[in-house]
């Protein structure tokens, strides 16, 4: 390809708009669709989206793919009633797939993770970032994420590659789970925190460095910025002072 006289490489970027479809139909299928003409189909998309990212045996990738779907749909539904135990604002599980953001972020999240541990390139990177244009959420596909997890609101959400959460973790809005250097020569390192189970993590705490570990039974108070490891059943929080005066004549 040439553009104004100049040689360019392609990069087929109108896949995006495959994978996002595609990923779009996966997730409405893990919960509604048993026919097997649609899964006929997924598999035939999912055949040609993979033919242009990837040489290995993609017929095997698809296989190993599906049989991990009934596991992400368990986890799902688990997550599912996390939500809807946890947030007052629910007032039913319908609710919750059909309307809560966080929700769809961590399906896809758990879709596109196993991709990601079956060495898929590209498309689980796409997927996650598909939805997170829609939902505002960031969650790295080779994140690992336990049972049970709750985002509430979601918006701003970061949670970077090599992170690790355990079961029954709350998460609110703006929180970064993420590293404390940007440096390409730790890619194979572990550099986003640790979070044990039963944590609770309130919005715009920011908590930074692979070493970081935050204890179970801890929660994490909104604003705050770790990084250093937080002993087990902590609560940790940022403290401001704010001053309130009455007007005099309407001037403060």
């Amino acid at each position: 390809m040439s553009l104004f006289g100049k040689p360019f490489k392609c990069f087929n970027l109108k896949l995006k708009d495959t994978v996002e479809n595609f990923t779009k139909q996966l997730f409405y299928a893990l919960f509604d669709e048993e026919d097997p003409k649609v899964w006929k189909q997924l598999k035939i998309d999912f055949l040609e989206i993979a033919n242009q990212v990837c040489a290995e045996d993609r017929a095997a990738t698809w296989d190993a793919f599906c049989k991990a779907l009934p596991e992400v749909r368990r986890k799902l539904d688990l997550d599912a009633l996390a939500i809807e135990k946890n947030d007052p604002a629910s007032k039913s599980l319908e609710e919750v797939y059909l309307a809560y953001p966080g929700f769809h972020a961590i399906a896809i999240y758990r879709i596109s993770h196993e991709l990601y541990k079956i060495n898929m390139p590209i498309i689980p990177r796409m997927m996650s970032e598909y939805v997170h244009g829609i939902t505002g959420i960031d969650i790295h596909p080779g994140a690992t994420i336990g049972e049970s997890f709750f985002v509430d609101h979601g918006t701003g959400i970061v949670i970077g590659e090599t992170s690790v959460i355990e079961k029954n973790v709350k998460i609110y809005q703006g929180v970064t789970l993420g590293g404390l250097q940007v440096n390409k020569n730790l890619a194979s390192t572990k550099r986003h925190p640790t979070i044990k189970e039963n944590v609770t993590i309130y919005a715009n705490a920011t908590i930074l460095g692979g070493d970081i570990e935050i204890g179970a039974n801890s929660t994490i108070g909104a604003n705050v910025w770790i990084t250093e490891s937080i002993p087990e059943n902590s609560l940790v929080t940022y403290k401001t002072e704010i001053k309130i005066r009455p007007k005099k004549n309407g001037i403060r």
